[in-house]
């Protein structure tokens, strides 16, 4: 659509809907809202006094992120989430706040069963589950996947890459897998232990190896497998991303700037651990390469998340307050820190565009994609000019700067995106 077109069609919708104003010169509109479940309703806060990982995790890895905006016209995403609306109807229960959690009347068990349904199905759409096949596997992925550590062994890249595997797969993601044991990895470890009521380490221990190897079926799994490129893979929109906003706001679209980086963020990985694995790849149709198996993510709908600007961690709750996932994002920062206490979700929107504006006030429209300053969702909150939204490098979430927004991954944002409740709450802690 011209830019012409979108910015009329923005002036007219706003009108009808909630206007979101970007501190640090910037600023927000949501347009062409994709129906009741991905615009977010008004709903009372959740009042919580659970407690909460930050108070069992001290370690000090601080990093930022920026505010966004917000537009979406696709027409194939609507329809996948008013089929979902069909089945689950989303409904608004007022909440006193001075009950506590413990006695918080959840939804009832056929609501919980519509509202999963309706995430699995946005998970369909947004993450379908990918083919794959381990025939002719190469070395370093039969290690991988034959692979077990042991007390007081070191965690080398093939180690590392299937703890990683073990501790997405129980939904507490490390980012983009690379095999490397690091803070991210550290972090999504120590969410797993809090989760499973472990002693909470700064290194691996064996009850937490044996614990995540508990599940036969999560274990048995393959961590990395063989995929076949498809002509869906290899042929898709490619830019070169300027530097500036006004030359960006002139881009078709912010894609994927090469073939190899739409793929690494397909499988959730680190594009260089993409290349690494396949160096002699010229990732073309009918090729195949060795990629991470991502497995299926969380389809538990969430009622709470707490933002921890500490651990720079996402924590994701369900509606009896049990932790179920966590994500490594970036929280803020010093010069633009994040706002504090409960608020809720206001507009949930998918491939948002980016209202950029200058010092001097000129407003520059930066199209949907991947590359877009906030990735491919943004949820916007009650809070003006403040979200949780996706990324355009997934390798530096938890280490790259912030205007106070939290930012994930696009693929930890798409499950967000599809599971959280129209009434859920968002705390800064």
């Amino acid at each position: 659509m011209p830019l012409l077109n979108k910015m009329s069609t923005a002036i007219w919708l706003v009108s009808l809907s909630t206007t979101l104003f970007i501190n640090q010169s910037m600023a927000e509109t949501p347009v062409d809202m994709l129906a009741s479940d991905i615009v977010a309703t008004y709903t009372q806060p959740i009042i919580t006094s659970a407690v909460t990982p930050a108070e069992m995790i001290k370690n000090k890895d601080i990093s930022s992120s920026v505010a966004s905006s917000s537009i979406s016209n696709d027409k194939n995403t609507q329809d996948a989430i008013r089929m979902a609306d069909a089945a689950s109807p989303v409904t608004n229960v007022e909440i006193n706040e001075n009950v506590s959690p413990a006695t918080r009347i959840a939804s009832n068990p056929e609501q919980q069963s519509m509202n999963s349904r309706k995430s699995a199905r946005l998970l369909n759409k947004f993450l379908p589950i990918i083919p794959y096949h381990t025939a002719n596997l190469q070395a370093v992925a039969q290690q991988v996947n034959t692979s077990s550590w042991k007390k007081d062994e070191p965690i080398d890249r093939v180690i590392g890459t299937k703890l990683q595997a073990l501790l997405n797969w129980h939904q507490h993601g490390i980012g983009a897998v690379d095999g490397y044991w690091g803070k991210n990895t550290r972090k999504a470890m120590q969410a797993f232990q809090t989760a499973q009521g472990l002693q909470v380490t700064q290194s691996l221990d064996e009850a937490t190896w044996n614990a995540l190897n508990k599940n036969s079926t999560l274990s048995s799994q393959p961590v990395l497998v063989n995929y076949t490129l498809t002509d869906d893979d290899v042929h898709i929109k490619t830019a070169t991303i300027p530097s500036t906003a006004v030359e960006k706001s002139k881009l078709e679209g912010m894609y994927y700037e090469s073939v190899v980086e739409g793929l690494a963020e397909k499988f959730r990985m680190d594009e260089s651990y993409l290349r690494f694995l396949n160096p002699k790849a010229t990732f073309e149709s009918g090729e195949s390469i060795t990629v991470y198996n991502s497995s299926r993510a969380n389809t538990v709908p969430v009622s709470r998340v707490v933002a921890d600007k500490t651990t720079q961690t996402l924590y994701a709750y369900d509606d009896n307050n049990k932790l179920i996932a966590s994500y490594p994002t970036t929280v803020g920062s010093t010069a633009t820190p994040s706002p504090t206490g409960k608020h809720t979700i206001k507009v949930k929107v998918h491939e948002p565009n980016y209202t950029y504006t200058s010092p001097e006030g000129s407003r520059y429209i930066l199209p949907p994609g991947p590359n877009n300053p906030v990735g491919s969702v943004w949820i916007g909150l009650s809070e003006p000019s403040y979200g949780i939204h996706g990324s355009p490098d997934p390798s530096r979430i938890s280490r790259q700067a912030s205007a106070g927004c939290v930012r994930l991954t696009n693929w930890d944002a798409l499950t967000l995106l599809s599971t959280i409740n129209d009434e859920a709450t968002v705390e800064f802690i």
